[in-house]
């Protein structure tokens, strides 16, 4: 038993230094160096030394040189900035932010583009003023591209059902620029809060990707409190993002995991958990907390809350949000 405990920390202790190494280099490969061959001579001779260090050192010795190394390495990365200043894509080259005045809430920036096709559109934003007081209701959007586990993961806010604005965390690519989930583990892409028209965030989805995207539209029971600490803890990460740049992660930073972090920045009842690292099943988690409608099964409240249809059906009238939400359940 001891020895098979022996090999198996050994077996353990290998694979991380392994894992570890390999995440090292590719930090230097995506780095921010402008030189391909002095990025990939740097990721090289990482490789290189921990190698030579661990055949030719005893263990101790090797791991210990391992350890500084790959401290360094991540030192150095962390120290890589996020920028606002880059030759972004259209869709995203424009940051939201706000200004408050009491109960008013001016977003300004609010998306809504003018679709062809995906990548063809004309830019068009406008500014709004909500009225927190009228603040009543927040809805969870779910849209599926690739199978159930995975979904990108959009907020909506309304306004006694007759203004209703978006947030959707995106990654903000520069122009030529694809997206990449490899890459976005090492500061390949700023983070952007899209605050939207649902015309445009929607409608983007059902109507002009090919493949058009499945979008399920979930009324939360929310309370109009919590909505609004919600809504305002939306307010203030964008106008922090309009002077402090931050970094996309695949894992860490994205779609999900940062609408949890905005949920427990005021003090709401929110846990990570495998559901939300697979956002697919991020509105199953909602529900199982109560924050969905729970009179019915989930899986038929599911089917019941794709809006494909009625978005199509829609179109670009201004309407939109009232008439997609028409006969969807909605918690008492």
């Amino acid at each position: 038993m001891v020895r098979v405990l022996k090999y198996a920390g050994v077996f353990i202790g290998a694979a991380v230094v392994v894992l570890m190494t390999a995440w090292g280099a590719l930090a230097i490969w995506y780095s921010n160096l402008s030189e391909s061959h002095l990025r990939a001579g740097m990721a090289g001779l990482f490789v290189m030394v921990i190698l030579l260090a661990f055949v030719f050192l005893r263990r101790r010795q090797a791991f210990a040189v391992f350890v500084v190394v790959f401290a360094g390495i991540v030192a150095w990365w962390l120290t890589i900035p996020a920028s606002n200043d880059r030759n972004w894509q259209p869709d995203v080259a424009v940051l939201p932010y706000a200004m408050v005045k009491g109960e008013q809430v001016t977003i300004y920036n609010i998306r809504n583009l003018n679709y062809r096709t995906e990548t063809d559109f004309d830019v068009r934003y406008y500014d709004k003023t909500f009225d927190l007081n009228r603040l009543d209701a927040v809805d969870l959007v779910a849209v599926y591209w690739m199978g159930d586990a995975i979904a990108h993961v959009m907020v909506s806010f309304g306004f006694q059902e007759k203004d209703f604005v978006s947030f959707s965390i995106e990654t903000r690519k520069e122009q030529g620029e694809a997206y990449s989930t490899l890459k976005g583990f090492f500061k390949q892409y700023e983070l952007i809060f899209v605050v939207g028209d649902e015309r445009d965030l929607i409608r983007v989805r059902t109507d002009y990707r090919k493949p058009p995207e499945d979008v399920y539209l979930y009324r939360s029971r929310m309370t109009p409190e919590n909505a609004r600490k919600f809504f305002m803890a939306y307010v203030r990460q964008i106008n922090a993002m309009k002077t402090t740049p931050e970094w996309y992660n695949t894992l860490t930073t994205n779609c999900t995991t940062d609408v949890v972090r905005l949920i427990r920045a005021y003090g709401g009842q929110a846990r990570y958990n495998w559901k939300v690292l697979l956002s697919g099943y991020a509105p199953q988690y909602a529900y199982e907390n109560g924050s969905l409608d729970t009179r019915i099964p989930f899986d038929e409240l599911r089917k019941l809350s794709i809006i494909n249809p009625k978005a199509r059906a829609v179109g670009d009238d201004p309407e939109f949000s009232r008439k997609i939400r028409e006969s969807l359940p909605r918690p008492l």
